[in-house]
């Protein structure tokens, strides 16, 4: 068996039922380059024999109540691919609207937690001729980074590469005594972990206070200002998606001499600003983004999800694009050498003493009594840039022409935008609760806009 990590564990927990927390990721994908040519019948057997490499899609929970500890994974010896994988059509007339309405009703979904967390949906019918898939995957099994990964184990360089041979399972089994007397045994050692992990959070608290006194601090928890997407969600989602080139991007951050991730940043808060500022909901101050940093590095400890988490100002009430860029590279610098000094391991650390029992409850009683309208805003929306492969790949020998990911919302942070790079593009998916923001297409047109106004100051930047 393979014991949660207590971030693992933790979206576990925090989940309710309109606070789902896995990850979705729409793929799409041309079909005249597969061998033979595209049928379901065809494609799913290719893909049961290319699951049969990848082990961790044969997992599932183990937990009982005598169990004080964090689940664990065992191998699921009663795995049916059939409840897993699902072929469907996209309403005609098949058009990305329509895509994405079945993307939206697909991550209101709720997992099956007795079987390994994850499914995927094979769409056919789009106007264009191409086949899409709809992977979702539970947080506690994957992070952005991993979640990537996994996907990427089921592709290949060439159509015409040979499937790869199937490997053994890798998690094992545990009976509920076993799965007891180890979690007893974890729980007994919690006093030494909070012994050794205590100082270095003393130490980060002082440090962060001495940090903004100095003004060199990223922006606090419960800072920013309060936007229509930062209220309780409800269990409806819906989704937008675009793809930009890269190569725009490149040619921004050549001129400005900042990174990748600056720019990416700077249209976010470029699009996010038009979009408020056109509804006449644009907060004086500016916003605050939730930053997901993987750790996958420098990390030591132990469990899927290798990320700490990082606040960055967004200087959304910057008007002038280049004025707005200089100044969030030069924030995002700060945050990012705050971040280095908590730590790699701060978040995993602390998050080994979440449970079940009572995390779950809190949850599910925050939701109940709508708490998120009623206390400062933690941060305004979470922001994550996922480094993809730059060479194209072939999902089952069809070509990826597109991977749009959608991570989780929260209550009181009403919308999610990933950023994914793939073969000289970047694809960027958005999603949100249809209550509070229910034009997100709006806001996923803005951001072309918004790259087209970083395109311009660079010009304007060059002799």
């Amino acid at each position: 068996m393979q014991r949660l990590s207590g971030l693992d564990a933790g979206f576990l927990y925090l989940e309710t039922p309109s606070q789902l927390l896995h990850i979705c990721g729409l793929i799409v994908l041309d079909p005249s380059t597969v061998p033979g040519g595209y049928d379901y019948p065809s494609f799913r057997k290719e893909l049961e024999a290319r699951l049969a490499v990848v082990p961790q899609f044969h997992m599932k929970l183990a937990d009982n109540k005598l169990n004080l500890d964090h689940p664990v994974w065992v191998d699921d010896h009663d795995f049916d691919l059939d409840r897993h994988v699902h072929h469907i059509a996209v309403p005609a007339p098949g058009t990305r609207i329509e895509l994405g309405e079945l993307c939206g009703h697909i991550a209101a979904q709720p997992l099956d937690r007795s079987r390994p967390l994850w499914e995927m949906w094979i769409v056919d019918g789009l106007d264009d001729g191409t086949i899409a898939v709809v992977a979702k995957m539970h947080h506690a099994g994957v992070d952005g980074v991993s979640g990537a990964s996994l996907i990427a184990q089921l592709c290949s360089l060439d159509p015409a590469d040979p499937r790869p041979e199937p490997v053994g399972r890798g998690a094992g089994d545990a009976n509920d005594l076993t799965l007891a007397l180890a979690g007893a045994l974890n729980i007994a050692r919690r006093p030494l972990h909070l012994m050794r992990i205590l100082p270095s959070a003393v130490t980060s608290l002082a440090s962060w206070i001495t940090r903004a006194r100095r003004g060199d601090a990223m922006p606090a928890p419960f800072t920013a200002p309060r936007t229509p997407f930062n209220s309780t969600i409800t269990g409806h989602r819906n989704v937008g998606f675009t793809a930009l080139d890269l190569d725009d991007v490149k040619l921004v951050k050549k001129v400005f001499g900042v990174t990748v991730n600056d720019v990416v940043m700077a249209m976010c808060a470029g699009a996010l600003r038009r979009y408020l500022a056109r509804r006449d909901e644009l907060p004086d101050s500016p916003l605050i983004g939730m930053i997901p940093v993987s750790v996958h590095e420098t990390s030591e400890r132990p469990g899927r999800n290798q990320v700490s988490a990082m606040f960055a100002d967004l200087h959304t009430h910057i008007e002038d694009p280049a004025e707005r860029l200089r100044a969030l590279a030069e924030a995002n610098a700060v945050s990012k050498e705050h971040n280095a000094d908590l730590g790699a391991n701060l978040l995993q650390d602390w998050s080994q003493f979440l449970g079940s029992a009572v995390f779950g409850s809190a949850m599910r009683a925050y939701a109940g009594l709508r708490l998120a309208d009623r206390h400062p805003v933690i941060h305004n929306l979470v922001i994550s840039n996922v480094p993809g492969p730059s060479v194209p790949l072939y999902f089952l020998g069809a070509r990826m022409t597109g991977m749009y990911p959608f991570g989780p919302i929260f209550h009181g942070a009403g919308l999610n935008i990933t950023v994914l790079s793939l073969a000289g593009k970047l694809d960027i998916g958005l999603i949100s609760c249809p209550d509070l923001v229910p034009d997100l297409w709006e806001l996923v047109d803005d951001f072309s806009l918004a790259l087209d106004d970083l395109i311009l100051a660079a010009g304007a930047q060059e002799p």
